[in-house]
């Protein structure tokens, strides 16, 4: 005897998750289901009242729709139910879900009646069959929601613009073969006087190149301990006088530096080749006994621990690292630096370049790549990059710093403006270690570009 049972919504979605959870082959498991992306778009535009009235006729016998709930009665068979599942729903379950029901027994020759049982064979279903029916039954509702629910739009918020803050320059400060001073430098450059010679601070006879631009006298009287110049790398001490004759030539007396707010102040002044003068001492002490070597070798060593120094001498604690980028370092250094004012990350940033690689070490290495020139009859002339005659370029020494600080903050000082930063590019010519292109297709790293206040 055919059994007969009413069968609300739920039902109709506990159907359609089952057939969900069977994928077809031809079905790419990386895209949703085509049925899942339709019934979501009818259940969001919403079925009119017309259109439910119609779709409960064609459930069967005794379908209607009560309070926008779908019930319908039939009786139980395998035909029945697949078409239920092809008139009632927004699509056709696919052909694995048919032999998957059919594996499982969910239809038997009574159609539904050997799953769901009629009144007599649900008195012989033990206990955990119809907890396990009752549970599928009374929970497809919450399998619903999970399967074909559409999710949420999630509204992200956008960040509010923030005007870019605008970056000057305030103070300069360098330690080089022309001069110790801006305006004595500047001059230098202006007249054509290089300041290339033949090396003095050590013997280079042995070197096919005996020229470089070499500082011939210098003092860090004033500016750094007498204790840290025994100890530290000639880079490290041309890093920090020429960074505090930049901040004093921007006016950050005793009394400024009491009132800046310390958070936002840092320092990026980069090396392209580090202590390398403490590092080779250490070596040589080494062949003695690691007793003889200086306790500070590997940290002096490092390209960052200048520009650490001078922030834990001064007290700054914004962004404080460096960058190594050979010739290119200081462009990098200050681009980076600019960035970081720019973004509300500091107000005050001094930044720049020092190298001090004029030692038997430092010049073995370039003779050996064979990089520099040899133009030691006429060492002024033998910087000439853009030459075609050229032979190499000429190691040098010293130290460039600027203090770069936002223009509101300047202002509110009263600091002497030199010039507005006005933006800068990343850039490689990406062809040789050492050799420009031959098309003179060039790009210096970290292209700067300025704007000179009157």
């Amino acid at each position: 005897m055919a059994s007969s049972c009413s069968f609300t919504s739920p039902l109709c979605t506990w159907l359609v998750a089952a057939c969900m959870s069977f994928t077809c082959g031809s079905r790419d498991p990386h895209q949703p289901p085509s049925v899942l992306r339709r019934y979501t778009n009818n259940k969001r535009e919403g079925l009119s009242a017309a259109r439910r009235r119609k779709l409960s006729a064609k459930c069967g016998v005794g379908g209607e729709v009560v309070n926008g709930s779908l019930v319908s009665s039939f009786s139980g068979s395998s035909h029945s139910i697949q078409s239920l599942m092809a008139s009632c729903l927004p699509f056709e379950p696919c052909n694995e879900y048919y032999s998957s029901v059919s594996s499982l027994g969910f239809f038997g020759d009574n159609g539904f009646s050997s799953f769901f049982g009629s009144n007599n064979s649900t008195a012989t279903l033990n206990r955990r069959q119809r907890r396990l029916r009752l549970n599928r039954v009374t929970r497809s509702g919450e399998a619903m929601a999970v399967a074909v629910q559409p999710d949420e739009e999630v509204t992200t918020k956008k960040k509010p613009h923030m005007k870019q803050k605008r970056v000057v320059v305030t103070g300069m400060g360098l330690v080089s073969p022309l001069g110790h001073e801006p305006d004595v430098f500047y001059n230098n450059l202006l007249e054509g006087v290089s300041g290339i010679s033949e090396i003095e601070t050590f013997d280079c006879t042995s070197f096919p190149t005996k020229i470089a631009a070499e500082i011939k006298s210098f003092s860090t009287d004033g500016w750094v301990a007498p204790k840290l110049s025994k100890r530290m790398d000639k880079f490290m001490l041309y890093l920090l006088t020429a960074g505090k004759k930049a901040l004093a030539d921007g006016g950050i007396t005793e009394d400024v530096m009491n009132e800046l707010d310390k958070s936002k102040c840092g320092v990026l002044i980069g090396s392209g080749l580090g202590g390398m003068k403490v590092f080779y001492d250490a070596i040589e002490a080494l062949r003695i006994s690691y007793k003889k070597m200086n306790p500070f070798c590997v940290p002096f060593a490092t390209t960052n621990m200048g520009s650490a120094m001078l922030a834990m001498d001064l007290g700054w604690m914004g962004p404080n690292y460096s960058i190594s980028t050979a010739c290119a370092t200081s462009n990098f250094c200050i681009l980076n630096a600019a960035n970081h004012i720019i973004r509300g990350e500091a107000n005050v940033m001094l930044c720049g370049g020092s190298d001090a690689a004029v030692i038997p070490i430092g010049l073995g290495g370039f003779v050996a790549c064979r990089a520099l020139s040899q133009r030691n009859n006429d060492p002024t002339k033998a910087s000439r990059p853009w030459d075609i005659n050229r032979d190499g370029f000429v190691m040098g020494e010293g130290a460039g710093v600027l203090l770069l600080e936002e223009l509101e903050h300047a202002k509110k000082r009263g600091a002497k403006i030199y010039a507005e930063f006005r933006g800068g590019s990343f850039t490689s010519d990406a062809y040789h270690m050492t050799e420009p292109h031959p098309d003179g297709d060039i790009m210096l790293g970290g292209v700067q570009d300025y704007h000179c206040f009157s």
